[in-house]
């Protein structure tokens, strides 16, 4: 799947967001827009092409850059990362699925809201770390916990850190609260 999200902030301060998503699997090419973390407006064309989808996107572009909206480069963002201990250190058949189904359920509902984009995963001694690429921290950590609750995935393991992209030193743990101890990838 291809897509590209751009951002602008109104005059009261509050982020907005559009996006183009195509699926080459299904050739459907979607728009959706709205305030980041709330669910956007979208459509979807059935029947695109690769071809097609690319004069598509060079014409969302235009159109975004039109109304003022921009891409946030990486460096301006900031890593949120869903982290759960895991009952050994490998992982288990069982740690795979809730990787799977975590990284699914999280790309999905970020995506809808603008709230950013699920970016890899790892397997780390004893846990499981979801990065996730988000432009508003905070809306990204309340995004995290309402989209796995929903999924009813495991809240009682479940960790939530971030750190600017410019610099993975500071990290800072922002689920549970208060932290009792520092949040670390490893």
């Amino acid at each position: 799947m291809s897509i590209s999200i751009m951002y602008h902030r109104d005059g009261k301060g509050v982020l907005h967001f559009r996006e183009a998503m195509y699926d080459e699997d299904s050739e459907e090419f979607m728009l959706n827009q709205g305030k980041v973390g709330n669910m956007g407006t979208g459509s979807a064309t059935a029947g695109v092409d690769e071809a097609a989808a690319e004069k598509k996107f060079a014409a969302f572009a235009a159109k975004s850059a039109e109304l003022g909206y921009a891409e946030i480069p990486a460096e301006e963002q900031h890593w949120v990362v869903a982290q759960y201990a895991l009952k050994s250190a490998e992982g288990t058949e069982r740690d795979r699925y809730l990787e799977h189904k975590a990284r699914t359920t999280l790309a999905s509902y970020f995506s809808w809201r603008g709230l950013g984009a699920v970016e890899e995963s790892e397997f780390a001694p004893g846990k499981l770390n979801i990065f996730i690429l988000a432009p508003d921290v905070p809306k990204a950590v309340k995004g995290v916990l309402v989209a796995l609750r929903d999924a009813n995935l495991d809240f009682t393991k479940l960790s939530i850190g971030s750190a600017p992209v410019a610099d993975t030193s500071q990290w800072k743990r922002r689920h549970p609260l208060p932290a009792k101890q520092p949040f670390t990838l490893d």
